[in-house]
């Protein structure tokens, strides 16, 4: 039988490669692949502390945003508050400049009214005392005191009548 000899060498070879096999499996192939798991989630770790602080990021650029905009729109109240205080203080100095123009324009007319007055009772004076003089002159009458005013007393109620018709 001849057909099953088999040849001491390629069994060695085979056990020598079986040997190889192992040994590099165990010293070689596992170190390596042990070495590329760590250095994977190592980097994986990397783009996931990557994505973190992209969207920490992406949080603060929208809280400066809003913050931003809460400032423009606080600016915006504080400038539209001035305006209406403004204005406010500005309507109130004019109403109060025209308060004043009318008080003085109400005191001129009733000094203009009393300076009238004063005038009208002076000169129904003057005229009461020329008419007691005329009156006296035309009669030849000595002027005495109850005389000059009894005349006064008529002239001013006739005066007076006319007076208070035309006023």
């Amino acid at each position: 039988m001849q057909l099953l000899r088999i040849d001491w060498n390629v069994v060695w070879t085979i056990i020598n490669l079986l040997v190889l096999f192992v040994a590099l499996r165990h010293f070689l192939y596992n170190p390596v692949m042990k070495v590329m798991d760590e250095r994977k989630k190592m980097i994986d770790g990397q783009i996931a502390d990557a994505e973190n602080q992209k969207k920490q990021a992406g949080e603060l650029k929208a809280q400066y945003a809003k913050k931003l905009e809460e400032a423009h729109a606080e600016s915006a109240d504080i400038m539209d508050k001035a305006r209406k205080s403004a204005q406010a203080e500005y309507e109130n100095r004019i109403n109060a400049a025209d308060a004043e123009a009318q008080r003085i324009i109400k005191d001129a007319h009733k000094t203009v009214e009393l300076e009238r007055d004063k005038t009208v009772a002076d000169l129904q004076s003057e005229i009461a005392v020329l008419a007691v003089a005329a009156a006296g002159k035309v009669l030849g009458e000595a002027s005495n005191s109850e005389n000059n005013q009894l005349l006064y007393n008529q002239f001013l109620a006739q005066a007076g009548g006319v007076n208070d018709a035309n006023s």
